[in-house]
């Protein structure tokens, strides 16, 4: 078997994001990896279910899968591997795209925040990535309701392109609501997943990929996130990786500004009013 599928097999079994299987890899690299796992030299007992899953990886099957999905399967091996992922603690294993992979080394801008935004956080999150598209970004959220579908629809709206790094398998798109969206985003930009087809979303896995959505940008602006917010994750995931992040302030009294402020407060994020406060604060870096 070749590393490439090697590498297919440990990633269709692994969990993403697990720092232990990054260290792993990063010290014996893949194919003594998958040697070690098919050979239990791990606990067969603790990790059964992953011995399992890589003895009966069938690479013509997994292949086929992802062809009736129309994607990839990403490698850093690959030329369209964006290097930014590198830097994270634990780096993918690999990636499913839909799309066109390519965009995923382009300057771009992740726009977070909750999925229950005002009119307000709404106009702003559409604004915004309209503005950066016009400055050649890419926009970069996670396809959900709120603000990551007023994001995705203002870079599309300006005939831009944007990036969906979701939770779920590429096939599953979820939520379902966005199918449509999701369709519209692929036709210039891509989907990003770090799990398998038919894999479903489940809560510590929008957590897990929520650091994707921060590696994969240069900065990232939070627009309207709750007082406790996975938004709020992926500001703190840039700002371990040294990108600038930026926050929209929003009425004092508003619930879905509360997380925007707490970032202002501890000094994690700087304030931004304006498109030109954010052009100026990313350009000076």
């Amino acid at each position: 078997m070749k590393t490439r599928d090697k590498r297919f097999a440990l990633f269709s079994a692994l969990e993403a994001g697990s720092s232990f299987w990054t260290r792993e890899i990063a010290a014996h690299g893949v194919d003594d990896v998958f040697g070690r796992v098919l050979a239990k030299q791990y606990d067969p007992i603790k990790y059964a279910t992953i011995i399992e899953k890589v003895s009966s990886f069938n690479v013509d099957s997994a292949q086929i899968q992802l062809s009736s999905c129309r994607s990839i399967f990403l490698t850093p091996e690959d030329t369209d591997w964006p290097l930014r992922l590198d830097e994270l603690e634990a780096p993918p294993i690999g990636l499913i795209v839909k799309g066109d992979a390519s965009i995923l080394n382009s300057a771009s801008l992740a726009i977070v925040g909750t999925r229950n935004p005002t009119p307000y956080g709404v106009r702003i999150a559409g604004d915004f990535a309209a503005g950066f598209v016009d400055r050649e970004y890419s926009i970069v959220s996670g396809g959900a309701y709120g603000i990551d579908s007023a994001a995705h629809r203002g870079a599309l709206a300006a005939e831009g392109r944007t990036i969906a790094v979701i939770a779920s398998g590429i096939d599953l798109q979820y939520p379902a609501g966005n199918a449509r969206l999701f369709d519209e985003i692929c036709e210039n930009g891509a989907i990003v997943s770090e799990v398998m087809p038919d894999v479903r979303a489940l809560p510590h896995r929008f957590l897990t990929r929520n650091r994707l959505i921060a590696a994969l940008s240069q900065s990232t602006l939070v627009v309207e996130a709750a007082f406790r917010s996975g938004s709020l994750r992926t500001a703190r995931d840039a700002a371990e990786l040294f990108r600038p992040v930026m926050a929209i302030p929003g009425p004092i009294n508003s619930p879905a500004s509360e997380g925007c402020h707490r970032l202002i407060g501890e000094r994690a994020a700087e304030l931004v009013t304006s498109l030109a406060d954010a052009i100026e604060l990313i350009s000076a870096l």
